[in-house]
């Protein structure tokens, strides 16, 4: 499963979700992408900031780990990536495990960027 973050029109974030949730009610949702939509690139880059970017780039490499463990290995404040992981987890990019240990539950993460689109 991978994660799809995008830039979408005010409005299609409802519509995404509405998607997501007949899909996991159909039972179908086993396997299918997740998409996170912000409705400009300004917002999207604020909440996925370069170091939160980073953060999902070593728990990738370094597989579930603790809040404190994940600091140490980035070289960075414990509270700050404490911060950044609370912000992954609200926008579903990040998860705990039952002992706590914060993991990426996807395969891959893309960021799709389209800044100028052609008017329909």
């Amino acid at each position: 499963m991978k994660a799809v973050i995008e830039i979408a029109p005010r409005g299609s974030v409802f519509k995404v979700a509405r998607k997501q949730l007949k899909a996991a009610e159909a039972n179908a949702s086993f396997g299918a992408d997740y998409h996170l939509s912000f409705e400009s690139a300004r917002t999207l880059f604020s909440e996925l900031t370069p170091a939160r970017i980073d953060l999902l780039e070593a728990l990738r490499q370094c597989g579930p780990c603790s809040v404190y463990a994940l600091a140490k290995t980035v070289a960075r404040n414990y509270s700050n990536v404490h911060t950044d992981v609370g912000k992954l987890e609200e926008h579903g990019l990040v998860r705990r495990t039952p002992e706590d240990a914060v993991f990426v539950p996807f395969e891959s993460v893309e960021i799709h960027l389209d800044l100028f689109k052609k008017a329909a």
